[in-house]
């Protein structure tokens, strides 16, 4: 049987009850499978990552040493909170790594999506394996891999915790929520005992801002990139009833822009938020026009470059489903 695919009779989970029960297999699941070795999780602060966590630490306790790279890709302020979060409220024992000349440097001119991917997976894997030569009894690496995660990854999109693993990985992998959709890792969660401002917390991808930063990164369009993203947040955080899904986008594109009466060339930022229960189909979102009118006008003003010529000089919303898009750009 192919542990990878989804049994076709196994049950949604959708009720307390059926969480407990799943948490219950993987605890045993997991105490088998690594016994009294540690193991490695690579930590970001997403519902997937913490699931994980919480069930790693309701199986074997100490033994479970949390990694937290900052790789220069996270959300504004990310890396701040995700360490105040685990390590100062949760008492994790957590490792901090400034990773983020080395994945930049890495990144450095690389413009095909999937070879971005790949690059930063394996730069994942590499930071782990350092990591653990400084830890004793390491055997495992724990991943938050869900299985929209696996089911992109044959044909559509490799995902940095499966198809952009390295082929010499030295970890044996532990995933207990691979087989689980989205909207069950947060039933998960809750039955796990995590707050609710990490259960319900926004997707984001293992690649971080890299796949909204589409082409070859450059720090400058990174950084507008995430200054975007804060402002989109914020002000789509306002909403009575919040999508699934909202960020930012900055292609690699040129659009032409008018200053002090001169034509010059910069960047788009594509605003993007969907509704979706699954993460394998989703809607776009319809935002109110005064909303949107409001996240343009302080783009414009407020994202660093703004006023140089590799600044953002055009704002548009993402309207398309999925299928045909993906959700994130690349």
């Amino acid at each position: 049987m192919d542990s990878n695919k989804r049994p076709e009779n196994m049950e949604r989970i959708n009720t307390p009850q059926l969480a407990e029960a799943f948490i219950a297999e993987q605890v045993e699941a997991i105490k088998k499978q690594v016994g009294d070795k540690k193991v490695l999780l690579a930590l970001s602060g997403g519902v997937d990552s913490s699931v994980v966590a919480a069930l790693l630490i309701k199986a074997i306790g100490r033994q479970l040493v949390c990694v937290h790279v900052n790789h220069g890709l996270l959300r504004k302020g990310e890396p701040e909170q995700v360490v105040e979060v685990f390590r100062n409220q949760m008492n994790a024992n957590l490792v901090y790594v400034d990773a983020v000349d080395r994945f930049l440097d890495k990144l450095a001119g690389v413009e095909e999506p999937e070879t971005k991917r790949k690059i930063i997976g394996a730069e994942f894997i590499r930071v782990f394996e350092e990591e653990a030569r400084k830890q004793d009894g390491i055997e495992f690496l724990a991943q938050g891999t869900i299985y929209p995660d696996i089911l992109e990854s044959d044909g559509v999109k490799a995902h940095h915790n499966v198809g952009g693993l390295p082929e010499d990985l030295q970890f044996e992998l532990v995933e207990p929520v691979k087989l689980l959709y989205k909207d069950e890792v947060r039933v998960v969660g809750k039955a796990l005992g995590l707050p609710d401002s990490m259960v319900y917390r926004q997707p984001f991808p293992g690649p971080g801002l890299g796949v909204r930063c589409t082409g070859a990164i450059t720090r400058d369009r990174l950084e507008a990139v995430r200054e975007a993203d804060a402002i989109v947040r914020e002000e789509i955080g306002k909403m009575e009833s919040l999508p699934w899904q909202y960020f930012v986008a900055v292609p690699d594109l040129k659009s032409t822009g008018i200053k002090d009466g001169k034509r010059y060339m910069g960047w788009a930022a594509v605003i993007r938020a969907i509704n979706t229960v699954d993460a394998v189909t989703a809607e776009s979102v319809e935002i109110p026009f005064d909303m949107l009118c409001r996240m343009r006008d302080r783009i414009i003003a407020e994202v660093p470059g703004i006023n140089r010529v590799s600044g953002v000089n055009r704002v548009v919303y993402d309207i398309t489903s999925k299928p045909p898009a993906t959700i994130e750009w690349e």
